[in-house]
């Protein structure tokens, strides 16, 4: 699975684009299938052969912080199974994010 394809990459705004922003938007969540950790992308740059987001990632913390494209495709959850995409998240605010994943 492509974890960047280029209708993403065109639509994510760039880095620091959302500073400041209360409620900033979340343009993409990636997931590990086989743990709890989810990554949720506000905002991202190219820089030296990379991909560099920004947002909110649940782990073994949650919090707000930069990754990049080359450890998501990197890692692997306990099982093995790589980092995916989720292919039907639709951009929004980052409280209505939060308030579904606490259902």
């Amino acid at each position: 699975m492509e974890l960047l394809p280029q209708d993403l990459r065109n639509r994510l705004p760039p880095l620091y684009a959302q500073e400041g922003v209360a409620d900033p938007t979340i343009h993409a969540r990636f997931f590990t299938p086989d743990s709890s950790w989810t990554w949720y992308a506000t905002e991202g740059s190219a820089g030296d052969d990379d991909f560099i987001f920004f947002g909110y990632v649940i782990g073994l913390e949650k919090e707000w912080g930069y990754f990049a494209l080359s450890e998501l495709v990197g890692a692997r959850g306990p099982r093995g199974l790589p980092i995916e995409r989720d292919l039907y998240f639709d951009p929004k605010p980052f409280s209505q994010v939060m308030a579904r994943e606490h259902r």
